[in-house]
Formats: C-alpha cells, structure tokens, sequence
C-alpha cells in the first residue's frame, strides 16, 4: 500500500476521516466506566494462569470476522510490523517517533501497558482519549455480541480492532503495529506490512511458543509475508537459520543489521551526555553517523538500529525520510518503564526486564551507565516466565534480592522464589508478599549513594510508578 506521493517533510492531505461501517448498537454504553467493564470481562490472555497456545485459544479467522463486521480497517491503514522477543517495544517507539519527526501522522499499537490502558493506542504520541474509546467500543459492541453467540472475542482481539479502527478514524499516514505474543497466531497477523522487523529472540513464553530458540524463532516467523521485507539483528545461529528459511519460502527478502546492513555502535562518555552509545547505519539510501541512542544500554542500540533499518526500507514505498529530521526524532523519544529513574531518595529505577536475556542486559547497561556503591534489586515475576534463567541472571549484579508480586493472576509465591534463588546461587535473599513491604526492607539496606532497581515484570513496575507517582517527585531521566 505505497504512497508514493508522499514528499519530505509533508504531510499527505488531509480529506477527514476514513468511514468505518458504523453498526447500531443493541446497547449504547452511556459511560466510559461502563464501557471499561465490559471490555475487561472479555477473556484476557495476557492474565490466564494455563494459557493454550492454538488455533483455539488464538484464532486469526475469529480475529478477521471481527475486523469484517467493522468494514476491514486494517486493509485501509498502512503498516509495519514488529516481532520478536524482547525490545518490540522500544524499537516501534523509536520507528514511529522519526516517522512523526519526518510529518507523518503516525498510529502506534503495542502492549502491555504500564500505567494506562490507553498506553497501547497512539497517534502522533498522543493517547486514545476516553471519550474516543468509548465511541469505539459503542460501535465494535454488536459485531463482537454477534460473534459470541458462537465463540468469545478476546480482550486482546478487540483491542487489536479498536486500534486499526480508530487509525482509520485519525486518517494516519502509517501505523506501527508490535506483535502481542509470538506472532504466529496473534491477533495483529492480520496486516500486510510495508515491512517487517524481528527484534532479538530468546527464550520466553516456553510454554506456548515452544522451550528452543528455534521453536520460537518459527512462532515470530510466522508474520513474514510473501514479498515484503523482513529486516532483523544478529541473533542465535539456530534462530537465524529458521528465519532465513521462512524468509525464503516466503520470497521476502530479508537483510540483517551489522552484516547485509552496515550498523555500528559504541559506548563513550563525554560532559554534555555523560555515558551513552553511539551508533552509525549505512545504506544505499541512508546515511546516519554517530547518532546518540535515546536510552541506556548494548540492547538498545541495537534496536535503534534496527528502527533505522526500518525507516530506510519504508522509502521503497513512497514514505520519504530526512536524516536529520529522522535523528531529531530519535532526541524526543522516552520510554516509560526502560531503565527509568522514578525517584531521587533513595534512587528507584524501574525496567521492564521479563525473561533471563533482559535481565541480562539490564544488569549490564546499569553497571555502564549508572554509578552506585551497591545495588538492591526487588523482583517478581510470572510462573509461565523462564524462572531460572531470570533469577541466574540475577546473582551477577544484585547485591541484595527481594523477592514479591505483582497483582497478575499469574504471578509467582515471593517464597518459592527466594526458595529457587537461595538453591541455585546459595545466595541469602528475603520475600516479602506485598510492593509495599518489599519497598520497605530494600529502602532499609540502603543508602544515598546505592540503587533500587524493581524489575521482573511490566505489572511490578507498574505498580511502583504509580506508588511513587502518588507519593514521590517524579524524576527526569
């Protein structure tokens, strides 16, 4: 769906909104409370404890009769699409702030949330008003109703349509759509993207997507479309090989940062920015030098690189980029949730981290990036993670653990956890069953020059930012 008319720094026309079939509702929601309540009573998977991963449980041809009853608004919305394990995130927040920095109108669509629920739908970093979501939930009412009578519409589903419907609705120049869980399966493999990027890959969701690199691998894979491109970073050789051989059978072609791509980064301090990374991108097309990555860490340069790789391919179909305007775009990005301070005394930073990998880099980008004398690390996560491997990363950086939980149905005993830790690290460690308590035993072992990270879970962190966002100053970072 190129556009080709489309002319550095100009937006397309605008001629008001896409119609989207409007269907009359049997039950007008009167309240966007009321609203909230029934689209959180459809099943949410990101919550279920025994999660099947199948053609049941995650039905596409469910996902396009829902998209059908509201006239396709995913068939009249351009897109890119994001896969991959950890970083999806991130590099769709980078993509779509330099397509904004260029004058696009950009929709963003990721999850989960941290804060607010209408973190997950954006245009031009804007969120999704109440008023909006309501609207749109009045008007996907009945087509979901109709569908019920027969299967359950997920809550994942119709927040997958109430995105492309109120992209539609914004008149978008292009959207960038992150994958839920997988890829396979999942509810926005419904698109045919202007390109397709996979982010690193490791192991995570074992239980639905498979317990090898090259099972999960294959479940991203599975939103590779036949001629579009696919752009990823260096990953596992194992991962990698089952990329490639999805990207053959799908005659799509695919290049790799840092070896088809030429990608470069590196690590340096200086008085203006004290540390940070610097990474430089040449294509035929492109030609971004130096530029400073807008957050902490190896990880995340790699995913600036890759939303670069991106940005450059989408020329191919009309959408126009200006380096410069593109590197502007990069300076306004932030991220709630990434290695982000939340409080001065004691320092508290937040991190999404959620399976071994992430936790991984965390610990790495912090001993780069952030000086401290000694690190207490309070974390929780879910039973359906790679419990082992996360807690093993731990034991390299946290100088103490508290172990909790979130308010997920899903999330794991603070006992068994700290039972694990102490077994495979021989480590002491504490629990505590709440947030709050855990709070209170790492503030009591440290000091103003030692850190605070809550990491494990994006529930957990968004359990601390709204605490310290009620009760504490919040910090720039």
């Amino acid at each position: 769906m190129a556009r080709s008319t489309k002319r550095i720094g100009k937006k397309q026309t605008k001629k008001g909104p896409l119609k989207v079939a409007k269907v009359k509702s049997k039950k007008a929601f009167r309240t966007y409370k009321e609203a909230l309540k029934y689209l959180y009573e459809r099943t949410d998977y990101e919550t279920e404890k025994r999660l099947r991963y199948n053609i049941t449980t995650f039905n596409l041809a469910r996902m396009e009769k829902l998209l059908s009853l509201v006239s396709n608004p995913h068939k009249k919305v351009p897109t890119v699409h994001i896969a991959g394990t950890k970083g999806k995130g991130s590099t769709a927040t980078m993509l779509g702030k330099m397509l904004e920095a260029n004058e696009y109108t950009v929709g963003l669509y990721t999850s989960p949330h941290v804060l607010h629920l209408h973190e997950r739908i954006m245009v031009d970093s804007k969120m999704i008003s109440e008023s909006e979501m309501l609207g749109l939930l009045n008007r996907i009412y009945a087509p979901v109703e109709k569908i019920a009578k027969t299967e359950q519409v997920s809550f994942f589903e119709i927040m997958t349509a109430l995105a492309f419907m109120y992209f539609v609705d914004q008149d978008v120049d292009i959207a960038v759509i992150e994958t839920g869980m997988g890829g396979r399966l999942d509810s926005t493999n419904v698109i045919r993207p202007e390109v397709v990027g996979i982010t690193s890959l490791s192991i995570d969701h074992q239980h639905q997507l498979g317990d090898t690199i090259g099972s999960i691998a294959k479940e991203k894979a599975g939103v590779f479309k036949h001629g579009v491109p696919v752009i990823t970073v260096e990953q596992d050789p194992e991962a990698m090989d089952v990329l490639k051989s999805f990207a053959t059978a799908a005659k799509a072609p695919f290049s790799v940062t840092g070896s088809d791509i030429d990608f470069s980064q590196r690590f340096e301090t200086s008085r203006e920015d004290g540390p940070h990374t610097r990474i430089c991108l040449t294509t035929p097309t492109s030609k971004f030098e130096h530029l400073r990555v807008p957050m902490y860490g190896k990880h995340q340069a790699i995913n600036c690189g890759l939303a670069l790789a991106m940005l450059d391919k989408l020329k191919s179909s009309g959408y126009e980029s200006d380096d410069l305007k593109s590197s502007e775009g990069l300076n306004d990005v932030s991220l709630t949730g990434r290695m982000e301070m939340i409080c001065d005394d004691p320092r508290i930073m937040i991190d999404a981290a959620h399976n071994a990998a992430s936790i991984r880099a965390l610990i790495h980008a912090i001993g780069q990036n952030i000086p401290y004398d000694s690190m207490v690390v309070i974390f929780g996560c879910n039973s359906d993670k790679d419990v082992e491997g996360m807690l093993n990363e731990l034991r390299y950086g946290a100088d103490k653990v508290v172990f909790t939980r979130s308010n997920s149905a899903k999330a794991m005993s603070p006992d068994d956890l700290a039972d694990m830790y102490t077994e495979m690290c021989n480590k002491m460690c504490q629990s505590a069953t709440t947030l709050s308590e855990a709070y209170r035993l790492a503030k009591s072992a440290v000091d103003k020059e030692d850190l605070i990270c809550i990491t494990g879970s994006f529930y957990l962190i968004g359990q601390a930012k709204k605490r310290f966002q009620t009760t504490q100053p919040l910090q720039t970072s």
